[in-house]
């Protein structure tokens, strides 16, 4: 496993780290101000919001690169299923195929699958995977000629009545199988599968060369929102180096993100303590 106590060139901000996913959150610093506080503090990655590129992905994009930071990656796709989906497939076709352009214009190669809960109509998550497997496996030659991952993220099963159908690592990768497309993975947030004592026999097993990325924050032990409360590193929970091992040992050797959603703490504090907090908890916690 790699070490990162005297090394943080492999940490990677995503902006909703400073609230920049929702309206109304956050300092307000525009991406120019956060790809600056990036570079001066060593980090090695952004990943960005849709949200805030604003039609400025080309722009954004080359910006970063020119202060020496990689664009991890952008967030994220229109929910696929679920009551939160778009009210028709052609709409959330067409947005699932802008996202990718969004992508490709950004200049990053992963874009994220956040999927979206039970389709309506329907019970439990099995039929809503397959829908899902269809839908991405219509955009994944898409997205490949364009140079585009598409990264299925599973998330907590606290959040399944609205927000996923995928709540595993297994569950991800089922419908990684069934798509059966190069360019489609996995992306291992801590804050979703802190909790799944199988998930590193899953990454063993099934993750290899199929983890397109690594978000990084903690489960607080009395969470107050299960959207809005996540923990810094160190704060709660999850044993984030075993969980790190588990995705080393399975390949990944890329960039960890930091991704913390934190309405009522890390989001009223300055943009400047937040990541000077995240290069410290980086070091010693992860």
């Amino acid at each position: 496993m790699r070490d990162f106590s005297q090394d943080h060139s492999t940490l990677a901000l995503n902006t909703a780290t400073l609230g920049h996913n929702l309206e109304g959150h956050g300092a307000g610093w525009s991406p120019e101000q956060v790809i600056d506080a990036c570079a001066e503090r060593g980090y090695g990655g952004i990943t960005f919001w849709r949200r805030e590129l604003a039609g400025r992905e080309v722009e954004i994009g080359a910006r970063t690169r020119a202060a020496g930071l990689q664009v991890v990656g952008l967030c994220r796709t229109p929910f696929l299923t679920g009551p939160l989906a778009l009210p028709s497939e052609p709409e959330i076709m067409d947005d699932f195929h802008r996202s990718i352009d969004e992508a490709a214009a950004l200049g990053t190669d992963v874009l994220t699958i956040v999927t979206g809960g039970p389709e309506p109509g329907t019970k439990g998550v099995l039929e809503s995977q397959k829908i899902l497997a269809d839908r991405v496996a219509r955009a994944a030659g898409y997205a490949a000629e364009r140079g585009v991952k598409l990264a299925l993220e599973p998330l907590s099963p606290a959040t399944a009545g609205n927000r996923t159908c995928i709540m595993t690592a297994a569950d991800a990768l089922n419908v990684c199988d069934a798509v059966d497309a190069p360019n489609v993975g996995i992306a291992i947030d801590v804050y979703h599968v802190w909790w799944d004592t199988t998930l590193a026999q899953t990454l063993a097993t099934r993750g290899k060369g199929r983890i397109l990325g690594f978000h990084l924050c903690d489960w607080l032990a009395d969470t107050s929102d299960i959207l809005l409360d996540r923990g810094m590193m160190g704060d709660g929970v999850a044993d984030l180096k075993a969980l790190r091992n588990a995705v080393e040992s399975a390949g990944y050797s890329g960039l960890c993100e930091v991704e913390i959603f934190s309405a009522n703490t890390w989001w009223l504090r300055p943009p400047e303590e937040v990541l000077d907090t995240i290069v410290t908890r980086f070091r010693s916690c992860c």
